[in-house]
């Protein structure tokens, strides 16, 4: 992989529970929602994603899906999963991991990796996307 290795953590407060912090994470049809303008493509035959599963509507250990904004494209393993974390690991368009913990009122987003564009930009969006999807619903 090409491009200078990155390494970010933010911790913002939000106004939400952490159950609701926790399904706009972990709910693939919630990531869709306030991740847009980022892509989330779900291939149901991707690793990870058996017929039994096929049908949850939340991410678990193991399974696999790729993102895009414009022509970068990221692919996306789930590495853990936990009631107050998920963790992936990425590559493709980046290189590393992406680490988000949560609790009651807060968010922390850390994010690991190898890429030629700057992460801290894209993960600062991220989470300002997060906020305002959070405040709205």
């Amino acid at each position: 992989m090409f491009g200078t290795y990155q390494s970010s953590c933010i911790r913002i407060e939000i106004a939400a529970s952490a159950e609701r912090i926790a399904g706009s994470l972990t709910e693939p049809e919630q990531l869709e929602k306030w991740l847009w303008p980022q892509q989330i493509k779900l291939s149901k035959t991707a690793k990870g994603w058996s017929k039994e599963r096929a049908s949850l509507n939340q991410l678990l250990a193991g399974q696999e899906f790729e993102s895009t904004l414009g022509p970068l494209k990221v692919n996306h393993c789930v590495e853990m999963l936990s009631p107050d974390g998920i963790r992936f690991v990425l590559s493709g368009g980046i290189d590393g991991f992406h680490e988000w913990q949560w609790g009651e009122g807060w968010v922390q987003s850390r994010l690991e990796g190898i890429s030629l564009v700057p992460l801290n930009l894209g993960q600062t969006l991220s989470l300002m996307r997060l906020r305002a999807y959070l405040v709205k619903a």
